[in-house]
């Protein structure tokens, strides 16, 4: 009876701990640093969680056609340090995004840089690499 209780017990905590590894993901097993695309349009919301946060974006493709684009950034703490604000970003505004696109093809990128109205560049806290030409690149 013991011994089944400890497989039990054992199993629970194999099985607990692989729930928060597996939620977290490196860049290059989603995202593609050879594919940098920046958007134009309107937030139509933000997510602040763990592990990452997301802006969503409401974009106008080729065709006139409304598409939703998700960007993941770092998590809410990084996003505080750099100057965020819960606000920074309010539903409507409307913004330029630069990241790079996910692998599987669709409207979800890896935000590097948020450009707002006023010209302000906020840095999203995410794990792509330096944009070209970008101020903290290297040459």
């Amino acid at each position: 009876m013991r011994t089944k209780l400890w497989v039990i017990t054992a199993t629970a905590v194999l099985l607990a701990l692989a729930v928060p590894a597996g939620a977290h993901h490196s860049f290059a097993a989603e995202f593609d640093s050879d594919k940098p695309v920046t958007v134009k349009g309107t937030v139509t919301k933000m997510d602040w969680v763990n592990p990452h946060s997301w802006i969503y974006v409401d974009v106008k493709d080729e065709k006139g056609s409304v598409v939703n684009w998700r960007f993941e950034m770092g998590p809410p703490n990084s996003l505080l340090r750099m100057g965020w604000r819960k606000d920074s970003v309010p539903f409507g505004t409307p913004v330029e995004i630069q990241g790079y696109r996910a692998k599987s093809g669709g409207p979800v990128a890896n935000a590097k840089q948020v450009k707002l109205p006023d010209g302000r560049e906020l840095f999203s806290g995410g794990s792509a690499p330096v944009l070209p030409g970008a101020p903290d690149a290297k040459p």
